[in-house]
């Protein structure tokens, strides 16, 4: 792999070159000191990765992330970074990072998520790995409590909108007015903080209300 590395630490960049050109046999084609000096010398060069931080002056690596994905959406950007808290993770993957490294981690990792990248997979140090799944579980838990809050009506009409029943058939099912349907409905919204039916469906299919 042809490969740019970006860090406003030369000494890092200096350690990164070694470890893959002697470890992996990669080809570093390519080092910028931040988000803007990568997207001239990516244009220039052509490689096949990119491994880059976050916390760079002028312009960061996240929203160099975005740019570089904009000028060639094949390439393959690596986060390698001290930084592990969701909302950097999370923007990262929902940008078209390929995989995210911690650099607490052992230069093993760095390896995998090349690896990875390659097979056109995603890789995720376990550190990093560690904090989605925590997010998870918060968002899980945060979702249960507020079903804790809906009356056993109320969640039974949920799941049926879920399962994609009109508001007619889910009043002949439950011996009720298609108005009180309604009602119920409105009340879903209000009470989940929603703002449409789809959204009810996908609160829903997402506690695993419905079936598969």
């Amino acid at each position: 792999m042809k490969i740019v590395l970006v860090d406003d630490h030369e000494i890092v960049r200096q350690g990164l070159r070694a470890l893959l050109e002697y470890k992996t046999k990669a080809e570093v084609v390519g080092e910028a000191a931040d988000g803007r000096e990568v997207l001239a010398l990516v244009e220039r060069v052509h490689p096949d990765a990119v491994i880059m931080d976050i916390a760079m002056p002028g312009l960061n690596g996240l929203e160099a992330l975005i740019q570089l994905k904009k000028l060639d959406p094949e390439l393959k950007v690596i986060i390698l970074s001290m930084h592990v808290e969701e909302i950097y993770v999370s923007r990262a993957l929902r940008s078209g990072a390929c995989g995210y490294v911690f650099k607490g981690s052992a230069y093993e990792d760095l390896e995998l998520a090349l690896k990875a990248a390659q097979k056109n997979e995603t890789f995720l140090s376990a550190a990093v790995s560690q904090v989605l799944i925590n997010g998870y579980l918060q968002s899980c838990k945060d979702d249960c409590h507020l079903l804790e809050h809906l009356s056993s009506r109320e969640r039974e009409i949920l799941q049926l909108l879920a399962e994609g029943n009109s508001r007619r058939r889910i009043a002949q099912m439950l011996c009720i007015s298609a108005k009180t349907v309604d009602r119920h409905r409105d009340n879903l919204k209000d009470k989940l903080k929603l703002k449409h039916e789809e959204e009810l469906k996908e609160f829903a299919k997402a506690l695993g209300l419905t079936g598969p």
